[in-house]
């Protein structure tokens, strides 16, 4: 196959995939991430990269937007919010940091396949997204991608939906947003 028809067919599920996307889930976190005093995100692996993406992004929009584990990141509080991106739910390394923000009075958000899984039922904020577990040793799955790709490239493109639509409440434009790019490159 070549690399366009490779393209396109990924084009063609990730369409599809954000296309299931729940828009009162995602009117939710809009809501939870407008009213939060701070907004920490955390992910492993790729999941944790298109989240670190997200933050820059919620940091162009002006708010005070944290990525867990940095050096410079402060400490969570109440009034704050936690937004994970976990396909599985169950990331080892995860379930312990949002059992604490839940005990620090912080509100968690979820990006998950699994709604059900240990994150997915401590989150008070999940938004469902379609993709396949990284070990599909069933062979069953509903991408032909490998591994979380499906899912990863959701949450990128689901991110940057979630900034337009942040943009439109918070009446921002890209103009406004581009004063709080960095200046040092």
């Amino acid at each position: 196959m070549a690399i366009n028809d490779y393209s396109a067919a990924i084009a063609a599920e990730l369409k599809q995939a954000l296309a299931g996307v729940s828009e009162a889930e995602v009117e939710r976190l809009v809501d939870a991430i407008a009213q939060a005093g701070r907004v920490f995100v955390a992910g492993a692996g790729r999941s944790g990269l298109m989240m670190r993406a997200f933050a820059m992004r919620l940091m162009h929009l002006g708010l005070d937007a944290y990525v867990v584990g940095e050096t410079v990141t402060r400490s969570l509080a109440e009034g704050d919010l936690l937004i994970i991106g976990t396909g599985s739910g169950e990331t080892k390394s995860l379930v312990p940091m949002v059992e604490k923000a839940r005990s620090l009075g912080a509100v968690v958000a979820a990006f998950t396949i699994s709604p059900a899984s240990t994150i997915g039922r401590l989150a008070d904020v999940t938004v469902l997204l379609p993709g396949a577990p990284k070990d599909r040793s069933d062979g069953g799955g509903v991408t032909a991608q490998p591994m979380g790709s499906l899912f990863e490239q959701t949450l990128l493109v689901l991110g940057d939906a979630v900034i337009l639509r942040l943009m439109e409440k918070l009446g921002l434009d890209g103009k406004a947003m581009y004063g709080n790019h960095a200046n040092l490159e």
